[in-house]
């Protein structure tokens, strides 16, 4: 129960970094819960509408992606930055952002990015004889993908299955990143294939 009495002084804001597989994104992770769910902003128009702190980095000149989920930051960079130069000035105005208790994400971005899918199709794109696997592999990724790919900052969510073939979505840390590949033909789609026969390949999409 968060206190509210306000005499009492709020445990600092604790900020640390983490690096990701891709080596374009840094993983910024507080001590505080930043937004429940994930809220991937690829674009500064899509930030502009509905998270002042993503629009707010867009307006560093090297900020390329931001990826808001649980209680991290994860920041993709223009390629002809070095993390060197920009890493401590991202890291104090998260903190001071975070510090500030400013607004991170607007309320309703989660159900309006749901209206968006089902609109585009996201996780709807399978006939009704293949919804049995198509549970499945679902399963299997909200079970055992995202959680580790959560860790490297990324998110991985099921776009659609047809004749075998499974798309996902990378968001975060995984979109663009070199190791993503690798991770999605070995790790993911191996998986898959053991537990479901049905699976023949896995393909993907950048969110």
């Amino acid at each position: 129960m968060e206190n509210t009495d306000n005499t009492t002084a709020k445990s600092p804001v604790l900020l640390y970094t983490e690096q990701t597989p891709n080596p374009e994104s840094l993983k910024f992770v507080t001590n505080r819960m930043l937004f429940h769910g994930t809220a991937d902003f690829r674009e500064e128009g899509l930030a502009n509408e509905w998270s002042p702190m993503a629009a707010e980095l867009f307006a560093f000149p090297y900020v390329k992606g931001v990826y808001i989920s649980n209680n991290f930051v994860t920041v993709t960079k223009e390629f002809n930055y070095g993390w060197e130069d920009i890493m401590l000035k991202l890291k104090d105005f998260i903190k001071n952002y975070v510090e500030a208790e400013k607004l991170i994400v607007t309320d309703g971005f989660a159900e309006a990015m749901q209206q968006i899918e089902q609109e585009r199709g996201a996780g709807y794109e399978y006939s009704d004889e293949d919804a049995e696997i198509v549970t499945r592999v679902k399963d299997l990724i909200e079970t055992y993908v995202k959680p580790a790919v959560e860790m490297d900052g990324g998110n991985i969510e099921f776009k659609s299955y047809d004749n075998g073939t499974v798309c996902v979505i990378m968001q975060g840390s995984c979109s663009g990143c070199p190791s993503s590949t690798v991770t999605l033909k070995a790790g993911i789609e191996g998986m898959l294939k053991r537990m479901i026969p049905e699976v023949k390949e896995v393909v993907s999409e950048m969110g």
